[in-house]
């Protein structure tokens, strides 16, 4: 079986495999943004010019990206279902991995990761916590996306309302 390397248009990081998968294995964005490497050229994904809006939206993604992906790497520590313990750990690499777009966008160096996130060792509470901050999260990526001036933004951030949805129906289902 001949393997290939796809590239995220939206993170750019790459993935070998024998087929594309369906989602980024890094950041989550659905399949129509993954390209064979022979085909990504990533001229200007990451100097992107911002207006104001554009840089106070991004500076606001980046700190809530930043805040999800502490608490849930607080939660996949402290809850006791091992269901939980998974699901968490996955999304603080996720929402991780968004953070660390913005950061690209945002031209930073670094991300500071302070101060954490608290949470509880309770898996429910925690998933209904999850569940406030991904509605949150759509809401303001679906308002951002609008609001956009650059298409490199406005794609980033359509990406996102589409992946932050489906950690809503992750917690959606858990809690039902």
């Amino acid at each position: 079986m001949f393997v290939r390397v796809y590239v995220c248009k939206i993170c750019g990081e790459a993935y070998i495999g024998a087929e594309k998968p369906s989602r980024c294995p890094f950041c989550g964005a659905y399949d129509k943004h993954l390209i064979d490497s022979k085909e990504y050229d990533d001229t200007g994904d990451w100097d992107v010019e911002l207006n104001e809006t554009d840089k106070a939206n991004v500076e606001k993604a980046l700190t809530v990206e930043i805040s999800n992906a502490l608490f849930y790497k607080c939660a996949a520590k402290k809850v006791k279902e091992l269901d939980g313990q998974k699901l968490f750990k996955i999304l603080a690499k996720v929402e991780a991995e968004h953070a660390s777009v913005w950061k690209k966008i945002l031209k930073l160096k670094k991300i500071d990761w302070n101060p954490p996130e608290s949470c509880v060792d309770d898996y429910k509470a925690d998933l209904e916590d999850s569940h406030m901050r991904e509605e949150r999260a759509i809401k303001f990526y679906g308002e951002a996306a609008a609001a956009a001036g650059s298409q490199r933004v406005k794609e980033i951030f359509k990406a996102f309302l589409e992946v932050e949805t489906d950690h809503l129906k992750l917690s959606e289902v858990r809690l039902k």
